[in-house]
């Protein structure tokens, strides 16, 4: 078996494996105003969630295989429906962009990773708790 056999084996694996494992969890959001595209899959090891009674915080981290450019397209076109105002966006060359958005009581960092293998998505969310009046 010569070295083009073995590295086209481990290809197909390796497709294998990540199809297999790309779609089988369900899309996450701990903000129902911040929606996930389609196509993420959800990392709970790689997230965060914190919850106080005055303010609930998450580092939610997704990957999946999508091209950042379009993705960031899609995720300034969903939260801007969903009225998060857009304050920048920074670009990293060939390794991502980061978008900053506001919305009342909220703020929003969106990470978009172009990974050897995967995209990966950092939603960094910040929102005040209203407090329940006695």
């Amino acid at each position: 078996m010569n070295i083009q056999h073995i590295a086209a084996a481990f290809l197909v694996l390796a497709f294998t494996a990540g199809c297999a494992t790309g779609s089988s969890r369900s899309v996450r959001s701990e903000f129902e105003d911040i929606p996930v595209p389609r196509g993420l899959a959800y990392q709970p090891s790689k997230s965060t969630i914190i919850e106080s009674p005055t303010v609930k915080a998450a580092r939610l981290v997704y990957r999946g295989r999508l091209e950042v450019e379009s993705l960031g397209v899609a995720m300034r076109t969903t939260l801007e429906a969903n009225a998060w105002r857009h304050v920048s966006s920074t670009s990293a060359g060939d390794h991502g962009v980061t978008q900053i958005y506001e919305k009342a009581g909220s703020s929003l960092e969106v990470r978009l990773i172009d990974g050897w293998w995967f995209t990966f998505v950092e939603l960094t969310a910040s929102r005040a708790q209203q407090q329940a009046t006695k």
